[in-house]
């Protein structure tokens, strides 16, 4: 989430108003006094309250930078404050604007409860939403995204979806994503890369097909793993393992992230952004396909004795200086 940017983007449609029709040179002129000095634009409860969220988050970016260097022990007391020091932030901006859906959003998500009790608590915010100001609308732009005002909807409607997959709710994390699609095509907050986990899961190979129809065919991470799971679940072992090849042929550190898993820290509030064909892609999209791959627990064997899979993790592994465990110490 780029909180500083949309804090301006906010801050000048709001001054907008205020003023009037402006060209769209003036209003670019705005945009830069804005993102010059912010704090001379705020004049309600709705934007100190998002300011506050901007700068917790911003503080919990770069206390993170030095994380790689910390022992087990030190990140967990680090993570801890960090937590802290979010859920803090979630109360002040709630005791300014008690309507702020991101504090309440990051309150919930930092409060750092099992999944059951995360689900619960974005379904119950959801649904409250929802009744409160109906439905996600369409901005003029034929995509909710355009309203800066609605982002805070669509991330907690994506992060509901996520947490649907971890809780193995994947019709619901399918429809959930399905209708984000419907209400924001463009998914800037990748609702499709969920739904294909969803799809996946539930074998629904028609609607696999029709989402990987829908962004071209390109692929990445989450569609050719999903399609590996696919098909393995389908018990169509040759297109699974066709699959399988081309995940660990075009996703950085496929074939050693599925046999040996990463930890990756709660999204707060949204998927961190990535490189298309990163490690980092790969290592989100097995992440979040953890609970499926629990679920199908001869998944990771069956890869693993695959032609070459082995190797290619191991030889990963290897080039990048990472451990490696053996399949019982992971037992």
């Amino acid at each position: 989430m780029n909180a500083r940017k949309e804090l301006i983007q906010r801050l000048a449609i709001k001054r907008r108003r205020k003023l009037g029709e402006l060209s769209d040179e003036a209003f670019g002129e705005l945009e830069i006094a804005v993102r010059e000095d912010p704090l001379k634009f705020i004049d309600d409860n709705e934007e100190d309250a998002f300011l506050l969220v901007t700068k917790a988050l911003e503080r919990h970016d770069e206390s993170r930078q030095n994380d790689d260097f910390l022992d087990d022990d030190q990140y967990a007391q680090a993570r801890t404050q960090r937590l802290k020091a979010l859920l803090t932030a979630s109360k002040q901006a709630l005791s300014i604007d008690e309507s702020c859906l991101d504090a309440r959003l990051l309150g919930i998500l930092a409060s750092d409860r099992s999944q059951e009790e995360t689900f619960g608590e974005l379904l119950a915010l959801h649904e409250e939403t929802t009744r409160d100001l109906g439905e996600i609308p369409l901005s003029a732009a034929g995509d909710a995204w355009a309203d800066v005002f609605v982002r805070p909807r669509l991330r907690l409607q994506a992060a509901l979806a996520r947490t649907a997959i971890n809780t193995a709710r994947f019709r619901k994390a399918q429809d959930l994503c399905l209708d984000l699609l419907a209400r924001a095509p463009l998914d800037v907050l990748g609702a499709r890369f969920t739904c294909a986990l969803a799809m996946a899961r539930l074998e629904d190979e028609d609607g696999f097909d029709w989402l990987d129809a829908r962004e071209g065919r390109h692929g990445n991470a989450w569609f050719h793993l999903g399609r590996a799971i696919l098909m393995y679940k389908l018990g169509r072992i040759p297109a699974a393992r066709r699959a399988l090849r081309g995940y660990d042929r075009l996703c950085t550190g496929g074939a050693y992230l599925i046999l040996q898993p990463m930890y990756v820290d709660a999204y707060l509030p949204d998927r961190p952004a990535f490189e298309s064909g990163s490690f980092e892609e790969s290592l989100l999209c097995t992440h979040e396909a953890d609970p499926i791959i629990s679920d199908i627990p001869d998944f990771p064997a069956w890869a693993s004795a695959q032609t070459g899979f082995l190797a290619s993790a191991q030889s990963f592994c290897k080039r990048n200086g990472f451990e490696w465990r053996d399949w019982n110490e992971q037992l």
